[in-house]
């Protein structure tokens, strides 16, 4: 499981960066830069997702 979490992380931040690639700083929120934008905001969210699954479980594991 923990290995799983990685690769979900590690796949975020690679949709991050394919994502900054491309953002039009002229118009952030139209088109093809919109969509990289919430592309940027849900793989940030997936990260902290899987940062507080990591914590619970080590938690969990500590208590047992």
């Amino acid at each position: 499981m923990k290995y799983l979490i990685y690769t979900i992380i590690f796949l975020a931040v690679a949709f991050i960066g394919i994502s900054i690639r491309s953002i039009n700083l002229d118009n952030l929120m139209e088109g093809d830069s919109g969509n990289a934008m919430i592309v940027i905001a849900a793989s940030l969210c997936v990260i902290v997702l899987m940062a507080i699954l990591l914590v619970s479980r080590t938690i969990s594991k500590k208590h047992d």
